[in-house]
């Protein structure tokens, strides 16, 4: 008497190899850790009024530069100055965002992103 279903010998689930399975989700996982790192490992950069806030940050959300034009600099609207910086770095880690859904969205894993 033989049974039906069950994992030995032929190791499916509904129909599907779990060998198979397993190694296009290993595959997957190395593809999306490799998309992580080149994401890493790119730049982004914004700049704001023209030019006078330049900020450039690593896909890791690590800013590694600012730049402010002197002209911008006021020592009696230190605040503008404040928010000129905030919105810059939002506008750099925004791109980010974009850049990482664009990169990891791909994947289509519900929970991920």
């Amino acid at each position: 008497m033989s049974k039906k279903g069950g994992f030995p010998g032929g190791a499916s689930f509904g129909g599907m190899n779990i060998n198979k399975l397993m190694k296009e989700a290993k595959k997957m996982q190395a593809d999306m850790e490799k998309s992580q790192e080149e994401l890493q490992a790119q730049e982004f950069e914004a700049t704001v009024s023209g030019g006078a806030i330049t900020v450039k940050v690593t896909g890791a959300k690590e800013i590694k530069e600012i730049k402010i034009q002197k002209e911008v600099v006021d020592p009696e609207d230190v605040e503008m100055l404040e928010d000129l910086i905030i919105t810059c770095v939002n506008e750099a880690l925004k791109k980010v965002d974009i850049a990482q859904s664009a990169s990891l969205g791909k994947y289509n894993i519900p929970g991920l992103m």
